[in-house]
């Protein structure tokens, strides 16, 4: 990359796009739109205004808000005022906000909506010295601790801060700290990721070596912006000089997607899974000319589109059956998620490939790949010119992996991070002679690509020595459309067991259908035809798993894992040390002989 900093990046973005339009974002029902110009202007007159606030080069300024276009203005308006932006999750309690303001020394700190504001509020009244800077409007705001946004932001004459603009710029360096990002934790409090302005750029030569986004691309950025990989996914969309259209509300993904039609994005596999059951669910209840259908498509599209990826020579026959079948069936289901798309990004969790498999064969590529928030974040990836379902995909260049003796993968690269903020034990710890210790397992098959099989904390060792990944268990069985969460449950036991949080919606439509008779969800999920419901269901997903693996016993539970009773992280990953402690009697009780 050209660019020394992601300011000086954007700031020439703006330049060359002035009249293209940049963003796109909801207000009220109706789609409103800035240009590059517009955005380029909010983002400088924000800048000015942190000068003004007396924020220096160094200071750490905090964003603690749902995705919006705000968010956005704010990071680059750090990044051009040569300050250090820490996100903070929208669904962050006040505890786990208030534990990084304290450890990032958090200064001023944009903020989303009213209760979040409550929550920064409160803890300025318990010391803190923020100054709070609101998106929206409050009606209960101080004067004294804030200030809305649209006020901060009126700045009379911005050119007078010309000089002081240019001065910190040009001070910025490629191996400066750009942001803090604190690690979701599954395991005591969260640590701060320290990235630079090379660390990203790294990230961007990456996608250009493999990917082939333009200005007419459009984007979704759904995914929390607090996460790495949406960060990182955002500015690069600005570097092609695309459009990215931001949503505030993650649940309105699947509609958002039918009403913009976004032509490339990055998603955690959630999103496919939940596409994925309601298409086969569908399918369920479907009369036997729609099935054989619908069984006839995807065979021919499994036919058409590897070769169709990968520029091999198609049959004029196979041709001919693809186009009356994407006209049946394929291209509905790509209406589904907004018509084709240049292609699809997976991360944060494994995918599970007969899913990859099932959008391969409607046309449309998800390109899964690997990484953690420390390596910013991909390590990893398949192509549209190089994949291979079931896998992470191979090596982005620069970048070496090891696999250790223990089967941990190990990285170096100019993509690992600075260290851990304030914490240079962790930091000496995470990255031994320049490798980085993921706390992953995998190996690479004979192919060169890599293949994630558990994390080493989360393995389960049975008590008849069985080792057992449960996060391999969790995403066949999880994908089921009548399940919401599982976690799979062994470790030091006789065998594996499993928490099930159904999907109630979807439960309860099922449950009208039989006439079943209930109260409330606690009543429904004790009653015996939806205990055996679930039961074939867990079979019918467990097929591809060993019999060692199979869950012998579950328990359905009311209510899902939230991150506010500290059961999940922000990147919705199960804390299995909390869930095993809270629900240990219900636990017990599957291995009791009696249960």
């Amino acid at each position: 990359m050209k660019y020394d900093h992601i300011g000086q990046m954007i700031t020439e973005k703006i330049a060359e796009y002035g009249n293209n339009t940049a963003l796109r974002y909801k207000a009220g029902e109706k789609w409103e739109t800035l240009t590059y110009a517009e955005f380029g202007d909010k983002i400088k007159r924000l800048t000015c205004a942190l000068i003004d606030a007396k924020i220096k080069r160094g200071d750490k300024v905090g964003i603690y808000s749902a995705n919006r276009y705000e968010w956005a203005v704010s990071d680059f308006a750090c990044i051009l005022a040569g300050a250090v932006s820490v996100p903070i999750y929208a669904t962050n309690t006040k505890e786990q906000a208030q534990f990084i303001i304290k450890d990032a020394e958090i200064k001023l700190i944009f903020v989303g909506n009213e209760s979040q504001y409550q929550n920064l509020a409160a803890i300025h009244s318990e010391g803190a010295a923020i100054r709070i800077i609101p998106f929206d409007s409050i009606v209960d705001l101080d004067p004294a601790i804030a200030t809305t946004f649209d006020e901060f932001i009126q700045i009379k004459d911005p050119a007078a801060y010309e000089a002081e603009l240019n001065a910190r710029q040009a001070e910025i360096s490629r191996d400066d700290l750009t942001t803090i990002i604190y690690t979701s934790g599954t395991t005591g409090n969260p640590k701060g990721v320290m990235l630079s302005h090379a660390n990203l750029f790294h990230q961007f030569e990456a996608v250009d070596a493999n990917f082939n986004v333009t200005s007419k691309d459009t984007s979704l950025c759904f995914l929390p912006l607090s996460h790495v990989y949406e960060r990182m996914w955002s500015y690069y969309v600005y570097l092609k000089g695309a459009v990215h259209t931001y949503l505030e509300d993650p649940k309105q993904v699947i509609d958002t997607m039918q009403e913009i039609k976004p032509t490339a994005m990055v998603s955690v596999p959630r999103l496919y899974e939940k596409i994925y059951a309601a298409v086969m669910n569908n399918q369920e209840s479907a009369s036997k000319l729609k099935k054989s259908l619908f069984k006839a498509a995807l065979k021919t599209g499994a036919d058409y589109y590897p070769k169709s990826f990968t520029q091999q020579n198609i049959s004029f026959g196979l041709k001919l059956k693809h186009k009356l079948f994407d006209k049946l069936v394929l291209s509905k289901i790509r209406a589904l998620v907004g018509g084709d798309k240049n292609f699809f990004s997976a991360g944060g969790a494994p995918l599970e490939k007969s899913i990859e498999e099932f959008f391969l064969s409607c046309g449309l590529l998800i390109c899964q790949g690997y990484g953690l928030t420390e390596t910013s974040p991909m390590v990893s990836y398949n192509t549209p010119g190089a994949f291979k379902f079931g896998t992470v995909g191979k090596l982005v260049p620069d970048c070496e992996v090891k696999i250790a003796d223990s089967g941990e993968i190990l990285v170096k690269g100019t993509q690992v991070m600075l260290g851990y903020y304030n914490n240079p034990e962790a930091t000496a710890e995470a990255i031994v002679d320049g490798w980085f210790h993921t706390g992953d397992v995998g190996e690479f098959d004979g192919d060169g690509y890599l293949k994630i099989t558990d994390r080493i904390k989360d393995l389960i060792i049975t008590s008849g020595g069985k080792n057992i990944a449960p996060l391999n268990i969790e995403t066949l069985v999880g994908k089921d459309f009548y399940i919401e969460q599982i976690i799979a449950i062994g470790d030091k036991r006789k065998f594996i067991s499993a928490l099930v949080v159904p999907a109630f919606e979807s439960l309860e439509a099922w449950a009208h259908k039989k006439k079943i008779q209930y109260s409330s969800p606690e009543e429904l999920i004790e009653h015996p035809e939806v205990t055996e419901f679930y039961k074939k269901r867990i079979e019918l997903q467990s097929k591809l798993l060993a019999q060692y693996e199979t869950i012998k016993k579950f328990k359905l539970l009311p209510k899902p894992f939230t991150m506010e009773a500290g059961e999940i992280t922000p990147t919705l990953k199960l804390k299995r040390k909390q869930i095993n402690e809270k629900f240990k009697a219900l636990i017990d009780g599957m291995y009791h002989k009696s249960s």
